[in-house]
């Protein structure tokens, strides 16, 4: 059964395929003998080990695997005493050399972390017989030729051998030299005959240098003369020869001894090196075919994406379409003929057989198989004329030998069921047919012309309809498998393609029975809504492919817009620092001399004090701050009435300052840094009032810690107005007897929270900092121990 099906499917010339790849009479055999699996864990593994093969492919580029010869019968010969002949050395030196550098090349892959466990495991099992290739080499050249570093013998015995040549090619060479020479010999050259070395003399001279005749030319004018001046010497060349042939005869059989000795492990290589070769065949092969690994189930369930026939160019070839054996076990192909129904069925079966077989198939990822336990056809033109027996006959052999081993684990294809007898019975039986298959539990594809079949898929649960395309404006077929539509017969349209008149295929409209005329509007009706689906699912895939790139381009400008803010915040921030920094220098410069003119003078007077104080301020960088609207200060005599405490600003000195007490109606004194002064109410701006705080026990305050938070939230502050929030905060958690507070800045670019991280360290009623743990904000807040 599986010879003929693979018959059928094309199996063996899929095989032909592969064998293109193989790089040794060895894979060739291992692909003549390569068969369907019907083992899941078998299946999965020989597909595992095709894919890394296509891993090492596509990270490598190729991989060395030439020079595996076929040692078997050398190395049993060797084994029994034989002598191998210096080619048959050659081959197990090769096959030595080329097991040791894959070995090598997989120890790399393996280095360079590549995980391929299966070439790894069968590598583990070479061993390199370095020694015994080494010998080999060293005794024989590539051309076959034994080496006279092969044995000092040999050496002495081809040093005497040259001596001998020498000699009497040097006494030949005069006679050809010689005017006398020249003139009885009928070519001035010297020749080799029986081994030895003579002269072409003329018949008429055969007798004047004496010696041996050895041959004759055809036409009798020229004998060929071993010279009696040098039979003496053609003697010794000839012992130096024989005794040459023996030490050779002797090193071969002594390497063949060694090579003996080595027979498991080379006949352990030669399996492993054939295995490679057939693994990496089936790699190139997926190459070839852009095939992939299929998922493998064990349920039946086929779900073949964009797949393509590996025997059909891929120029030519139309992908389908094909799932099976989950929302239905039986699929029905309606179509014309020359449509693609017999190629979909071919497909579906010579990729499942491939799949079994450790192959990847030619679909698109994703793509799923089963293992199945038989896989049958029924496909062609069977008429056995031997036989005696008609197409449908032959058909009906074939299909009762199904019937007869179909089980639940088996994958059926028919083609043309039915065909070959009347239509109606055809119809009839095809049905029966379907329905036996289909309660044993078996996958089913089949194709038909019948359309009874067609509303047989619509009545049965577990069936699904289907058909081949055929452009009616173009008369050709698509070879596009459509799911789901049954074909249509078109042959009114086509006959009205062709020229046939209107009036004849109303008439032949007439004919048709009003149930087959409502079958044939619901399938055109459904051909219609399918390429209408088709053309809005383009439409839709084409929309969403440019809004994808439309997001990616949204994406990149967002993320350059990003960076570029980034340099832009990193810049200013390198701005302000060194604004700062000269601002301290200033303000240290300031504080020093303050501190000298309070030595100089005690009593110094207070402008000159306010005047350093000015100065100090006007030393802090000079930069524009977004602020938030505010209500605008009033004067003093603006209906306020100043309190102590009041914060206000001398407009004279544009000092601000909080007032002290009230000296009298007209004039307030005011607490301006370290300095007290009386100033004029009207000179006074009314700034705020700080909200009054219930007086409570000092002991209660700092134990109830409820009107200072134990966090500071600072986000969305710009970093100057945020440090001086963090400053007075420090100072109102250190009176109300808080030890650790949380700063909260965000995360954001990292320029706030680096920040304030800065001026809590230098501060001087803060002990340690550390960012916030996995449940205190991470590093959005910065947690301050404080002393």
């Amino acid at each position: 059964m599986l010879t003929r099906v693979s018959r059928i499917l094309e199996y063996d010339k899929m095989k032909e395929q592969l064998k293109k790849h193989t790089t040794s009479t060895l894979g060739d055999e291992k692909v003549d003998q390569l068969e369907p699996m019907y083992d899941f864990e078998d299946v999965e593994f020989h597909q595992q080990s095709t894919y890394e093969g296509t891993k090492v492919l596509r990270l490598k580029g190729q991989v060395q695997l030439g020079g595996i010869r076929d040692i078997r019968a050398s190395v049993k010969r060797a084994v029994i005493g034989g002598m191998l002949n210096e080619q048959e050395l050659l081959d197990i030196a090769s096959t030595i050399h080329a097991s040791r550098r894959f070995k090598t090349y997989i120890e790399g892959l393996v280095d360079d972390e590549i995980d391929v466990p299966i070439l790894q495991n069968h590598v583990e099992d070479i061993v390199p017989l370095t020694d015994a290739e080494r010998e080999i080499k060293q005794s024989i050249d590539e051309n076959g030729e034994v080496l006279d570093s092969a044995s000092p013998q040999l050496r002495s015995i081809r040093q005497q051998i040259r001596q001998f040549e020498s000699t009497v090619r040097s006494k030949l060479e005069s006679i050809t030299r010689s005017s006398n020479g020249r003139k009885m010999l009928s070519d001035a050259i010297v020749t080799i005959r029986n081994e030895r070395y003579v002269l072409p003399v003329k018949q008429e001279y055969r007798t004047h240098f004496g010696g041996l005749v050895h041959d004759q030319s055809s036409s009798g004018a020229t004998v060929f003369v071993e010279p009696e001046s040098v039979v003496a010497t053609n003697n010794q060349l000839r012992e130096a020869k024989s005794k040459e042939a023996q030490e050779i005869d002797r090193i071969l059989h002594e390497l063949s001894q060694h090579i003996a000795e080595y027979e498991q492990e080379l006949l352990t290589q030669l399996a492993i090196m054939t295995e490679i070769d057939f693994l990496f065949a089936k790699a190139f092969y997926s190459r070839e075919l852009k095939a992939v690994q299929p998922t493998l189930n064990r349920d039946g369930q086929i779900d073949f994406q964009k797949a393509r026939h590996p025997l059909i160019p891929q120029d030519e070839v139309v992908p389908i379409d094909v799932s099976l054996g989950s929302e239905y076990r039986s699929l029905v192909i309606t179509g014309p003929n020359t449509g693609g129904k017999t190629v979909s069925l071919k497909t579906i079966g010579l990729l499942t057989l491939m799949a079994q077989s450790g192959l990847h198939i030619p679909c698109e990822e994703g793509s799923e198989a089963s293992v199945f336990q038989n896989v049958f056809a029924d496909i062609g033109d069977e008429q056995s004329i031997e036989q005696n027996l008609s197409t449908f006959s032959s058909h009906m052999t074939n299909i009762v030998d199904i019937l007869d081993n179909v089980d639940h684990e088996s994958l059926v294809l028919f083609d043309e069921l039915g065909a070959g007898t009347d239509p109606t019975e055809g119809a009839a039986l095809a049905i029966s047919i379907l329905d036996h298959v289909y309660d044993v539990g078996a996958r089913v594809v089949a194709t038909t012309h019948y359309s009874e079949l067609k509303g047989y898929a619509y009545n049965r649960t577990g069936v699904m309809n289907a058909s081949v395309e055929f452009d009616v404006e173009t008369l050709k077929p698509t070879y596009r498998l459509l799911i789901g539509i049954p074909g249509r017969s078109n042959a009114f349209a086509i006959s009205e393609r062709l020229g046939l008149s209107s009036d004849v295929i109303e008439q032949a409209k007439g004919h048709i029975n009003e149930e087959t005329n409502q079958m044939e509007t619901m399938i055109q009706t459904l051909e219609e809504r399918r390429q209408q689906a088709e053309e809005a699912w383009e439409e839709a895939k084409q929309i969403r492919l440019e809004a994808e790139n439309l997001q990616q381009d949204l994406e990149t400008k967002w993320d350059q817009l990003e960076q570029n803010k980034d340099r832009l915040l990193e810049k200013q921030e390198q701005k302000a620092k060194e604004i700062v920094d000269e601002a301290k220098k200033e303000a240290e410069t300031i504080i020093s001399e303050l501190r000298d003119i309070q030595k100089q003078n005690p009593a110094i007077k207070d402008h000159e004090l306010i005047e350093k104080k000015k100065r100090l301020e006007q030393a802090a960088p000079d930069q524009e701050r977004k602020k938030k609207p505010a209500s605008k200060p009033k004067k003093a005599g603006q209906d306020v009435k100043l309190l102590p405490g009041d914060e206000v600003k001398v407009l004279s000195l544009e000092q601000k300052g909080h007032i002290v007490e009230q000296v009298s109606d007209k004039e307030y004194e005011v607490q301006l840094g370290i300095m007290k002064m009386k100033v004029p109410k009207k000179d006074l701006q009314y700034i705020d009032r700080p909200k009054p705080i219930e007086k409570k026990p000092l002991a209660t305050v700092r134990g109830s810690q409820q009107h200072v938070s134990a966090e500071l939230d600072l986000r969305g502050e710009r970093y100057e107005d945020a440090v001086l929030r963090v400053e007075k905060y420090i100072d109102d958690a250190v009176l109300a007897g808080l030890h650790q507070v949380s700063i909260i800045h965000g995360k954001g670019t990292g320029a706030l929270r680096k920040g304030v991280q800065q001026f809590l360290e230098k501060h001087q009623n803060v002990k340690n900092t550390r960012l916030g743990g996995s449940g205190e904000g991470g590093s959005g807040v910065t947690v301050a121990d404080l002393k």
